[in-house]
């Protein structure tokens, strides 16, 4: 994994979390020419690789041959993240079609600095708000869109006076990005952002809008079952996920060769650093099982596992997930429906019904000593919202698991209840949304 020493991370956006899986494949020889054995999936549906510090060079010349756009070490271009893999799968009766997302993602050309979002509002597979511009689709007028700013740095949201035609997404986000950055001490890392102010900055004389009649109400949140070889319509859907993280490049080849053998070419990754299959035919089911079974790839995890939002490139909180979800399970704990997330980094984005935010106790400038740990609640335990309330705080490791079954259970036990002594969120608290 990247924290190990000696270790580089090439991150390649994929649109939306859409995936050519010819595309992927030659990435996949390339780093295989490099000896890397396995790659990831970001929690912004990024394809990610470890690479050795004496491979790195090898494998930067082979991606630059293919016109291979990627990063190392770095987010200066964080991915779009959509709503996508979830179309058909887990959306119904929405104007939002695979044609659509498709023409959003080929007419954003610009290289964006901020995060962009685009999400079907029918849905809660995918965050609506974690990035800094928040397209919605409106529920009720086709091809128009809600807009929310997330200021970067901050988790100041501010939903824009009025919706936006399909057309205008893509002119618009680079508009505002333009207009944030330009004005960078004023909407940049400023807790007094104002979004009026952003609003009549922008030129909006060639873009098509119309006022909505009331500010979108988010859906309730429930974190649909992801995993499995699943029938929807007269097709299957597959969706795998890997406890550690790591997909084998050997049977990421051999996925994408299927997928084009069979006509099965949409392959997305997901926001939580899995892979989905769509339009599986019925002839071709046996086919995927083999590959499964080739790779002992298991297909039926526990809810409480599958139900985690860890960061990306962190050792560390994937052990703490470790840890948790064997107590859930030795407790044989439901949590189907929520998502539970671990914070350990300030202003990391992790989306979450229920958070585990680490804190060190001691501090000397970057070495932190000692570490507890607070769980923290969104309003009413829906991720797309900010902090509600605090549910335990300053817990040592020891008792952590526990506070966090605790947690758990206050979902199930008091799912209306909005009580009066829930505690504000502060800055420091608003652990939704912050970069």
């Amino acid at each position: 994994m990247s924290e190990l020493k000696n270790f580089n991370i090439i991150k390649i956006n994929f649109k939306g979390g859409i995936i050519q899986p010819a595309g992927l494949y030659n990435v996949l020889l390339a780093a295989e020419k490099s000896r890397l054995l396995y790659a990831r999936f970001g929690l912004r549906q990024q394809f990610l690789l470890d690479v050795g510090i004496e491979e790195i060079t090898n494998l930067s010349a082979e991606l630059d041959s293919l016109g291979i756009h990627y990063e190392i070490n770095s987010e200066e271009s964080p991915n779009i993240i959509s709503s996508y893999p979830a179309e058909e799968v887990f959306i119904n009766d929405t104007w939002l079609t695979e044609a659509i997302y498709k023409d959003v993602f080929a007419a954003i050309t610009f290289t964006h600095r901020l995060k962009i979002n685009i999400s079907d509002s029918n849905q809660s597979f995918t965050p609506l708000l974690t990035g800094n511009i928040n397209w919605v689709a409106s529920p009720s007028e086709i091809n128009f869109w809600h807009l929310f700013i997330r200021f970067p740095k901050t988790n100041i949201i501010y939903e824009w006076k009025n919706i936006v035609h399909t057309k205008d997404l893509p002119a618009l986000s680079q508009n505002i990005e333009e207009t944030i950055f330009q004005y960078k001490d004023t909407f940049y890392d400023n807790e007094l952002a104002n979004g009026d102010e952003l609003f009549e900055l922008i030129k909006k004389e060639s873009v098509q809008t119309k006022p909505f009649a009331t500010p979108l109400s988010l859906p309730p949140y429930k974190l649909p079952y992801y995993e499995g070889l699943n029938r929807y319509g007269n097709k299957y859907w597959l969706g795998i996920y890997r406890r550690d993280e790591l997909f084998s490049i050997k049977f990421l080849k051999e996925v994408c060769l299927l997928c084009m053998n069979t006509g099965s070419e949409q392959l997305c990754s997901t926001p939580w650093k899995t892979i989905i299959i769509k339009g599986i035919e019925e002839r071709n089911r046996k086919e995927w099982n083999n590959l499964l079974d080739k790779f002992q790839i298991n297909v039926r995890h526990a809810a409480n596992e599958l139900n985690f939002q860890v960061e990306d490139n962190n050792i560390e909180a994937l052990k703490l997930k470790q840890h948790l979800v064997k107590y859930l399970n030795d407790d044989d704990t439901r949590t189907f429906g929520i998502c539970i997330g671990i914070k350990t980094k300030k202003k990391t984005e992790v989306f979450s019904s229920i958070l585990v935010k680490r804190k060190p106790l001691i501090k000397i400038g970057r070495l932190e000593f000692f570490h507890l740990y607070d769980i923290l609640c969104a309003k009413d335990y829906n991720p797309n919202e900010r902090t509600d309330f605090i549910f335990s705080s300053n817990n040592p490791k020891m008792v952590l698991a526990e506070q966090l079954r605790r947690a758990v259970l206050s979902y199930y036990r008091f799912p209306e209840e909005r009580s009066e002594e829930r505690l504000a969120a502060t800055d420091e608290q608003g652990f939704m949304l912050a970069d």
